[in-house]
């Protein structure tokens, strides 16, 4: 394809220069990489910008630029206002659209995207739909799992998957949409047909600064006409605020506040949630789900939400909700054969970690133990907080390393102890995080629930740059049979 075909639908486009009937066979990010006629994206970062690398890119065999200077090269250049919205614009043209051939729903939020996308999905696939999921654990066609790193993929990635989500069928996608991904313009163009809010709680403060910006940048996915029809969770006070400006038709979902949709009845126990749906003064539907925990009743709102704005059938919705057995990493018991529980679970915030905690002491006949730690090169602010959680709400707390990027793990252990000893909870520091999982094993008597908290789904330990293998369910399968054998 030429290149100036695919600049037809770009905004923002400040000059040009060179042949731009040139073709372009491959979109490229990484100037390392070797191509023919490719076409590279200059972008600007924290760390690096990508201008400096543009020579090496064109020695690698790319013959066309997107930069916003333009350079002293002899290829094919197109400066734009913001090179990652342009990005997003020609990686759906070079594929053809894909997003435009598919229903697109949106899963926005701080907690809830992964599994309400799961649920969803589910739901849209008892409806009779062929669904693709993009998200967290990983994108996914049907039953099939994709290769993804990022909860919400980089445009060229992002319209690759949906190209062969398109061409095997899909025609939805669930799709859980980062605060990232909307402030790095990967998802510019693409137009939803319904998206959820489900919360905000602090997280990613690293990168935002502030709880406001983080909320703003949240609330911007409904306001610009990305998304058509919205779903809010009316019990989040942050919900009237987008309330008051948003511009498109939306309905609320709660359990405590005066909402269109909201559950009644509701009963919590090890096994899973049983509660009513009500749409106000039209439908009501009797649910048992599989997934326990009050959050997972939201999770089943605002899925059911977008569903009901879909004009999805009751029954479909009913069993859609109810054929989840589990999502990868949120709250899963892990098979243990032992007299004590094992649950695994991604929560990573203050708000995930006390919600876990709060539900699974529902069903806990002995001690609550929590194994948690805190990532590096993220929000300091959080650790000391999810210190002071764990105290307060566990029998015993083993802090350890999480994800320590490029940080020392024991200052951030330190940092986690802070909040810890203003509490009265009892505590171990063990900063590998394997024995740490071997401690935490050997102590567990007969009732008592183990919380293997932070990783969920993740395979890796982050330590260095080096994503080392580190899949805990693995691990605590590993343990257990050197634990039987008297290892």
């Amino acid at each position: 394809m030429q290149l100036k075909d695919l600049l037809a639908d770009v905004p923002g486009i400040v000059n040009t220069c060179g042949d731009l009937t040139t073709d372009v066979e491959a979109l490229i990010a990484d100037s390392r990489e070797s191509t023919k006629n490719g076409l590279f994206f200059c972008i600007s970062g924290a760390r690096f910008d990508a201008h400096d690398y543009a020579r090496q890119a064109v020695e690698n065999g790319c013959t066309a630029l997107v930069v916003e200077r333009m350079l002293e090269l002899p290829v094919a250049q197109v400066c734009v206002e913001n090179a990652r919205s342009a990005m997003a614009y020609l990686a759906a043209a070079f594929y053809g659209h894909p997003d435009r051939e598919i229903r697109m729903f949106g899963l926005s939020g701080t907690k809830g995207k992964t599994t309400t996308s799961f649920l969803l999905k589910s739901i849209l696939e008892k409806a009779g739909m062929k669904t693709g999921l993009i998200g967290t654990t990983g994108n996914m066609i049907g039953e099939k799992h994709l290769h993804s790193n990022l909860t919400t993929p980089d445009p060229i990635d992002l319209h690759r998957c949906l190209r062969q989500m398109r061409d095997e069928g899909v025609t939805a996608v669930s799709m859980e949409v980062s605060a990232h991904a909307i402030a790095m313009h990967r998802l510019d163009g693409i137009t939803f047909e319904a998206a959820c809010y489900t919360n905000l709680s602090q997280d990613h403060l690293d990168y935002f600064g502030t709880m406001e910006n983080y909320f703003n940048t949240k609330k911007s996915f409904f306001m610009h006409g990305a998304v058509l029809n919205a779903a809010l969770n009316a019990d989040d006070e942050t919900s009237e605020r987008i309330i008051d400006e948003i511009p498109i038709p939306y309905l609320t979902y709660g359990i405590s506040a005066e909402a269109d949709v909201f559950a009644r009845d509701i009963e919590i126990s090890e096994e899973g949630v049983s509660f009513s749906i009500m749409l106000r003064g039209v439908e009501e539907m009797s649910i048992n789900m599989r997934l326990t925990g009050m959050f997972n009743v939201y999770n089943a709102l605002a899925a059911a939400s977008i569903a009901m704005i879909m004009g999805v059938d009751k029954n479909a919705i009913k069993s859609g909700l109810e054929a989840v057995k589990s999502v990868p990493g949120r709250v899963e018991m892990l098979e243990t054969k032992t007299p004590y529980k094992v649950i695994l679970d991604y929560s990573h915030s203050p708000d995930a970690l006390e919600n876990i905690l709060t539900t699974v002491r529902t069903f806990t006949k002995n001690r609550l133990i929590v194994l948690f730690g805190c990532g590096g090169d993220r929000d300091h602010g959080k650790r000391p907080m999810m210190g002071e959680i764990g105290g307060r709400l566990a029998d015993f707390s083993i802090l350890t390393s999480d994800n320590p990027r490029t940080e020392d793990p024991n200052v951030i252990l330190s940092s986690i102890e802070e909040g810890m000893k203003k509490t009265k909870g009892q505590y171990v520091v063990i900063e590998n995080r394997r024995e740490a999982i071997r401690y935490a094993l050997a102590m567990g008597q007969e009732g008592d629930v183990i919380i293997l908290a932070g990783k969920g789904h993740e395979t890796y330990q982050d330590i260095m740059g080096v994503k080392r293998p580190f899949d805990e369910k693995v691990v605590v399968r590993e343990l257990l049979a050197q634990m039987e054998q008297g290892e």
